[in-house]
């Protein structure tokens, strides 16, 4: 009886723990965006002309996890991608100790999990966080991306997830400060999925996209835009 009653009691700890377990694992996140905040936002290449920009934060179970802007991509009920602003220390090292000199500057984009409040970069090759415009449709984001040198920019297309790019495709050359005006927005449109870039002196370029491979439907300039 007495042996019983001990595997009774021990069998339903084991039962109360696991119910515990499985409680707190499903136990869902709570995630809040914060209120808009209007900063000055310092790109590396600029030290005195500062630009505005709305920012504001974003928590997870009441924590301060990140400072992201712009309206984030909803990919599915569950993910959804945010553009990042990081809030660095510009303090310099013989400057007191204490005396943090916060600034502000942009960064790539995040995905988020609503079901586990999981926070993680998304993978976005030859993205520069002061150029690089990207155009979200589905899991896919187009972009101009550009070399390391700053002398070439590519017509770029990512899948989240996916560790190398469906598209990495030369479309020109860029310079210097005027590398903003050399590649506009990417412009999508549904059924087929298809992604158009524009460049300067109204070149267009139009790519197929088809689960994870993408296919060039039209160039106005294949001649000096060839294939990464």
């Amino acid at each position: 009886m007495r042996l019983m009653k001990s595997t009774i009691a021990v069998t339903t700890l084991l039962l109360l723990g696991l119910s515990t377990v499985v409680s707190a694992a499903s136990k869902p996140h709570v995630l809040v965006f914060g209120k808009w905040i209007t900063v000055k936002l310092l790109r590396d290449h600029e030290e005195d002309e500062p630009l505005e920009w709305k920012v504001r934060p974003l928590y997870i179970d009441a924590k301060l996890r990140e400072y992201t802007s712009g309206v984030p991509h909803e990919i599915s009920d569950r993910l959804f991608v945010v553009r990042r602003v990081l809030r660095l220390n510009d303090a310099l090292p013989e400057e007191a100790a204490g005396s943090a000199h916060w600034i502000w500057q942009p960064a790539g984009w995040l995905a988020v999990d609503r079901e586990t409040g999981h926070i993680s970069p998304v993978n976005l090759p030859d993205f520069d966080p002061d150029y690089s415009s990207a155009t979200w449709y589905r899991d896919y984001v187009a972009y101009c991306g550009f070399a390391d040198d700053g002398k070439k920019r590519f017509a770029m297309v990512m899948q989240v997830g996916r560790r190398k790019p469906l598209l990495r495709k030369a479309i020109g050359e860029a310079s210097g400060e005027a590398r903003n005006s050399h590649c506009s927005s990417p412009t999508w449109q549904r059924r087929p999925p298809r992604v158009t870039f524009a460049s300067q002196a109204d070149q267009k370029f139009t790519f197929a996209v088809r689960r994870h491979a993408v296919e060039t439907i039209s160039s106005d300039d294949d001649d000096d835009a060839g294939t990464e």
